[in-house]
C-alpha cells in the first residue's frame, strides 16, 4: 500500500500538540490501523503549518518515531509508516544467531547447568513459606531480606524482591526516569541493558571505562548532560570481566556527589566473582538502587534478584509493578533464601567461581600466546579486542564457531568480540587458532 495521508486529516485527529503527544497519538493511530502500513506522511512543514506548531516540534516527533523504527524515511524523499516495528522488542538480544548442530555457540555468557545448587529440598522448603498463594502484594519476604542482608554492602531502608535481575532494572527505569532523559553507562556494557534503554527512549551517554572501572574524566564529561541517572556494574562487569576498583569508587562518588542523578548498581553476576559486594549506597542511600541477581549463581529458573534503596523509591518502583504481576513468586523468593543460608550450597557457588574463573583464564592464556592480550579479571566470558568485527565473525562462523560482536554491547563503534567461556570446558587452542586467524583481515 502506498496511500497518502493529508497534513488536514492529521491535525483535526492529533490533540496534544507537544512533542511528546504528537508522537504518542501518531504511533496510537498507526497500531490501531488508521495509519497503515505503507502510508506516506505529509511534509514536516505542512503538518506544522495545519497543527499550528512549529516545523521543529514536528521534527523531534517524527524522530523519536524513527528510532522506534515506527516510521522510515526523511527530508525530501518523504517518510512513510513502516512495518518493521509495532510493538517493542529488545533488538540486540532478538539478533542473537540460532546455532545449528556441530557449532560450539560461544555467545550465551550463561552459567554451566552442572555448576548450579540442585533445587529439590530449596523449593520444597519454598512450598512452607509464610502466607504462600497469598494476593497479597509484598515487597519480599522476610527470610529472603535477612539472608540477602547479611550479604549486601550497605543497610538501606527498604528492599524488594523482583522477577530477575533485568526485570528489576527495567521496572526501576520505567518508574523512575522519563523518555527523552539523559542516562549515562558504561561503555562496554550489557546487550540486555541498552535494549531497556533503547526501549524507553532516553538519551543514552557512554562512559569510557579502563581495567578500573568508568574513567572519572568520561563520567564527569556525562555528568554536564543532566544525567537522570547513572547505571553501572561495580562489582563485575558482566562483559568484560573487570572489578570496579575501591580508588575508583570513590571517585565516582565524588563526581556523583554533584549531581541528583540516580545511581542504578547492576550486581548481575553476584557472587561468581570474587570481588566483595561494593556500592555507592553507603555514601547516597537515598538515590542508589542496588540489585543483585541470583539466576547466574542459583539458577535462571528462579527468575529472582533483590533490589534495595530508600523507602520512597521502592514504593514507587512496587507502584509500577502493581501495572502486572505485582509481587514475586513468595515460592521462589523462599527457595531463594534457603539457598543462600546453605552451607552445601554456598560450597557449591564457590566452586563454580573458582572453575568459571580457570576456564576463562586458559583461554585468555592460550590466545596471549598468541599474541592476543586481554584484561585479567573474571566471570563468564572474555573481552577480545579485533581489528575488524564483521570480518572476525565470518572467519569464526566458518570454522563453526560462534561469538558476539562487540558492537552488540555499545552505542559507539567498537572493534572487539565477546568470548563466553563458562561452559568451554575443553577446545581451548582449537578455539584461540580460530580467533587469532579471525582477529584481523
Amino acid at each position: 500500500m502506498n496511500s497518502s495521508i493529508s497534513a488536514d486529516w492529521l491535525a483535526r485527529t492529533i490533540v496534544d500538540r507537544s512533542i511528546r503527544g504528537i508522537a504518542l497519538e501518531t504511533s496510537a493511530l498507526i497500531r490501531a490501523g488508521a495509519l497503515p502500513v505503507g502510508a506516506r506522511l505529509p511534509a514536516i512543514r505542512d503538518i506544522a503549518y495545519e497543527m499550528k506548531v512549529s516545523p521543529a516540534t514536528i521534527s523531534e516527533a517524527w524522530s523519536e518515531l524513527r528510532r522506534q523504527k515506527i516510521i522510515r524515511g526523511r527530508g525530501r524523499n518523504g517518510t512513510w509508516v513502516s512495518g518493521d516495528r509495532f510493538i517493542a522488542q529488545p533488538e540486540r538480544l532478538a539478533s542473537s544467531g540460532d546455532y545449528g548442530a556441530g557449532v560450539l555457540n560461544l555467545s550465551l555468557a550463561i552459567p554451566d547447568t552442572a555448576l548450579l545448587p540442585p533445587l529439590a529440598e530449596a523449593l520444597a522448603h519454598g512450598a512452607t513459606v509464610d502466607k504462600l498463594n497469598s494476593y497479597e502484594r509484598s515487597r519480599v519476604v522476610p527470610e529472603l531480606r535477612e539472608a540477602a542482608e547479611a550479604r549486601w554492602p550497605y543497610r538501606p531502608e527498604a528492599f524488594l524482591a523482583t522477577n530477575g535481575g533485568y526485570n528489576a532494572v527495567y521496572n526501576t527505569l520505567r518508574a523512575l526516569v522519563a523518555p527523552g532523559s539523559a542516562v549515562a553507562i558504561e561503555h562496554p556494557t550489557a546487550m540486555r541493558l541498552l535494549d531497556i534503554l533503547e526501549d524507553l527512549g532516553v538519551r543514552i551517554v557512554p562512559v569510557a571505562c579502563d581495567e578500573h572501572g568508568p574513567l572519572p574524566a568520561s563520567l564527569r564529561a556525562a555528568a554536564q548532560e543532566r544525567l537522570a541517572a547513572f547505571v553501572f556494574q561495580p562489582r563485575l562487569h558482566s562483559v568484560t570481566g573487570q572489578t570496579v576498583s575501591a580508588e575508583r569508587l570513590a571517585l565516582i562518588g565524588d563526581i556523583l556527589a554533584e549531581s541528583d542523578a540516580l545511581i542504578i548498581e547492576d550486581d548481575g553476576v553476584a557472587d561468581i566473582s570474587e570481588a566483595p559486594p561494593a556500592s555507592l549506597g553507603v555514601r547516597f542511600p537515598e538515590r542508589t538502587i542496588h540489585i543483585v541477581s541470583y539466576s547466574k549463581t542459583l539458577g535462571p529458573d528462579l527468575r529472582l534478584a533483590v533490589l534495595s534503596s530508600s523507602a520512597a523509591i521502592v514504593e514507587q518502583v512496587q507502584s509500577y509493578r502493581a501495572f502486572s504481576a505485582g509481587w514475586t513468586s513468595r515460592l521462589l523468593q523462599g527457595a531463594t533464601s534457603w539457598l543462600l543460608r546453605d552451607e552445601a550450597s554456598r560450597d557449591i557457588v564457590a566452586k563454580a567461581r573458582i572453575i568459571y574463573k580457570q576456564r576463562r583464564d586458559r583461554l585468555a592464556e592460550a590466545l596471549a600466546a598468541r599474541g592476543i592480550h586481554t584484561a585479567p579479571g573474571s566471570g563468564l566470558c572474555l573481552w577480545v579486542p579485533i581489528i575488524s568485527e564483521p570480518f572476525a565473525m565470518v572467519t569464526l562462523a566458518a570454522r563453526n564457531i560462534a561469538v558476539n560482536p562487540g558492537s552488540k554491547f555499545s552505542v559507539l563503534p567498537s572493534a572487539h568480540i565477546r568470548v563466553a567461556t563458562a561452559t568451554l570446558t575443553e577446545r581451548y587452542e582449537e578455539v584461540a587458532d580460530a580467533i587469532a586467524l579471525a582477529r584481523s583481515p
